[in-house]
């Protein structure tokens, strides 16, 4: 199989265990001590690093340090946008796109040496 639909597939799994482990807190210990929501976090975060090393492993195979990075950013905003939205309770703002297009611009220079050679 393909390493960077491999790595693109364990980066938003990584994700996923990462906004949780950043954000979840905010409004599921909101009333409990910040250690205990620490804690909680890292519990969490273990998960995702467990996923997020082999990705950027297997992705850099294919991929330049700054194209994996670009790519995980892209990935990072794509599962941030829905999570703040749904679970948070979040407004939609065009913030969100304005930074989306600024990571596509940073996309394309990233990746410009492999679409235009």
């Amino acid at each position: 199989m393909n390493p960077i639909l491999i790595s693109i597939a364990l980066l938003v799994c990584s994700n996923v265990f990462m906004t949780f482990a950043w954000y979840a807190h905010l409004k599921e210990l909101s009333g409990k001590p910040w250690i205990i929501a620490a804690m909680l976090s890292w519990s969490v975060a273990l998960f995702e690093y467990l996923l997020q090393v082999p990705a950027n492993r297997i992705g850099y195979q294919a991929l330049n340090i700054g194209q994996l990075k670009i790519m995980q950013e892209i990935i990072t905003l794509s599962v941030f946008v829905p999570f703040a939205f749904f679970y948070l309770k979040e407004p939609l703002k065009l913030d969100y796109l304005w930074a989306g297009l600024c990571i596509l611009g940073a996309v394309f220079f990233m990746f410009r040496e492999k679409l235009f050679p």
